[in-house]
């Protein structure tokens, strides 16, 4: 049976609603790209999710909650000493800002155990992480965890970076422009933001991007550019740009996991780039224009199909 494990760090939700009241939820940058690829991807297929919780009453409850969404939690690592984080959204004219609390995160404990990391990454189709996989690890383990996921990419998986920026995770420029240097050595597909890219490497444009990451190894790229061009590259067809449809966003949470579910899970049932590539924008249209990053109702009334 095929698999998809993505690895990061789930987080407790707190999202606003109308009349400034809010509403709890589970979400984070790799596990809402597990939850779109579950709906993405036939029956036949397995999606799990790999981290490190805690044994308190909310972990227990974000793994039921996952179980409850057809994500498989067996790469899941129970933590006493630890629990899961939280943020919350704040909106401006549909874009998002973040506050977070995740310093007792479990998540963070993620390679302090590279035999355990060993075991769950060995033998996947397909593993997705993130930078900010990557910037919540101590320093020091970053490598080792990288290093795992190069033995899984030897060993037969396809190995999948967004590298999702998040300066505030970081300790400083220079340890980001390692850091996404580090996780896109071991990625076949890497899937970076124009405006990220333009602010910490100095690109000038979308070839800029993909002449780095192509040179660093992988073999797609597709830079995403906000509600502009998205630009597509592959070792064996070179490069292509393609048009989004035009929408008003209403909340960007998930707009590029979303789009990492839907390039991952199309070119993983057969599709090719463009028609893949099309499908992932298709699909993180709809996601902007609902709050929260998770909105089962684009797959309920047929919307997204």
């Amino acid at each position: 049976m095929p698999d998809f494990l993505a690895l990061g760090e789930c987080m407790v939700e707190i999202g606003p609603v109308e009349n400034g009241k809010c509403r709890r939820g589970f979400a984070g940058d790799t596990f809402n790209t597990a939850w779109y690829a579950r709906r993405l991807l036939p029956e036949s297929w397995t999606v799990g999710y790999g981290s490190c919780i805690g044994n308190d009453a909310i972990s227990e409850e974000m793994a039921a909650y996952m179980e409850s969404h057809g994500i498989d939690t067996s790469a899941m690592r129970r933590l006493a000493d630890r629990t899961v984080g939280l943020y919350m959204i704040s909106l401006q004219d549909g874009e998002r800002s973040f506050s977070y609390w995740r310093g007792q995160s479990a998540a963070r404990a993620m390679a302090e155990d590279p035999e355990w990391l060993e075991e769950i990454t060995s033998g996947r189709d397909i593993i997705h992480f993130s930078g900010i996989t990557l910037a919540i690890l101590p320093p020091e383990q970053r490598q080792t965890f990288c290093d795992v996921l190069s033995r899984a990419r030897d060993g037969g998986a396809q190995v999948a970076f967004d590298t999702n920026l998040r300066p505030k995770l970081w300790g400083s420029e220079e340890a980001m422009r390692a850091g996404l240097t580090l996780g896109a050595s071991v990625a076949d597909v890497v899937l970076p933001s124009f405006d990220e890219e333009t602010a910490l490497f100095g690109d000038a444009t979308p070839e800029d991007t993909i002449r780095r990451y192509r040179d660093g190894g992988a073999k797609l790229i597709a830079v995403k550019d906000g509600g502009g061009p998205l630009t597509v590259w592959t070792k064996d067809s070179g490069s292509a740009t393609l048009q989004p449809q035009k929408v008003t966003p209403v909340d960007t949470t998930a707009a590029g996991d979303s789009f990492a579910a839907g390039l991952l899970a199309s070119l993983a049932t057969g599709h090719d780039l463009e028609a893949a590539a099309t499908r992932a924008m298709a699909l993180a249209a709809e996601v902007i224009q609902a709050p929260g990053a998770l909105v089962p109702e684009i797959f309920e009334n047929g919307r997204f199909a």
